[in-house]
Parts: C-alpha cells; sequence; structure tokens
C-alpha cells in the first residue's frame, strides 16, 4: 500500500500538480523583493497601473503610468520592448494583477508584479 501512495504521489507532482501556477505568465514577488530589484537590475520599467490622479498624487520615483484601464489589446507605445522587464504596481495589488495578465497577453515575457503602493516603504513623489 505505501508504495501505491508513493508512485500516485510521484505521479501528482511529475503531473505538474503541487507545481506553481504558471499559467498566469507573470511572476509575483514581494515589496522587498521589488526594491532589491530595482538596486541590482537595469534597464527595467517601473509601470503603475492605477488612474492619473493616483499617480499624479503620490508614485514610486522614475514610474511611467499607464491606467489598468487602458490597457486592451492594442501595442503600447510606451512599452515597445516586450522582453524588457517590467515592474508592475497598483494601489492595492488588485489591479497590477489584472494588468499583468493582459501585457502578458499582448505578448510581453518579462513582467514582475509587486502588489500596492500602500504597502510601498520607499521613496515616493508627486506631480
Amino acid at each position: 500500500m505505501k508504495s501505491y501512495i508513493i508512485v500516485l504521489l510521484s505521479l501528482l507532482l511529475l503531473g505538474g500538480y503541487g507545481v506553481p501556477d504558471e499559467k498566469a505568465g507573470y511572476r509575483q514577488i514581494t515589496m522587498d523583493e521589488a526594491a532589491v530589484m530595482m538596486e541590482q537590475e537595469q534597464n527595467y520599467i517601473i509601470l503603475d497601473v492605477r488612474t492619473v490622479e493616483e499617480f499624479d498624487d503620490k508614485h514610486i520615483p522614475d514610474a511611467i503610468n499607464i491606467p489598468n484601464e487602458t490597457i486592451g489589446s492594442e501595442e503600447i507605445s510606451e512599452l515597445p520592448d516586450k522582453n524588457q522587464l517590467i515592474l508592475v504596481y497598483c494601489r492595492s495589488g488588485n489591479r497590477s494583477k489584472q494588468a499583468s495578465e493582459k501585457l502578458v497577453a499582448l505578448g510581453y515575457t518579462n513582467i514582475v508584479e509587486f502588489g500596492g503602493i500602500i504597502d510601498w516603504t520607499g521613496e515616493t513623489v508627486s506631480e
């Protein structure tokens, strides 16, 4: 009986069960991981997907603003390189997940979602 259970568990793991779901096509990281990535990486984009008003009120330095609601099926001129690292955030993490899914559907290959600015402890700027 033990060997049957071991074989069954092995098949489940080999079949992809118990492995993190990669269907989304983007990675999710913590704010701390994002801050480290911003220090270590080069040639990346910080993408704020909140409304223009929210962005103007407070955002991460050097971020660009493309509201989630405007991301659809059209090419995005502000994001010409579909292989470039794009770090995506919003207010709480919901819109950034939606936007990340949309970007992957548009063919972007290096999307990293890191939640909401409400958890950001780093520097912010206002317009």
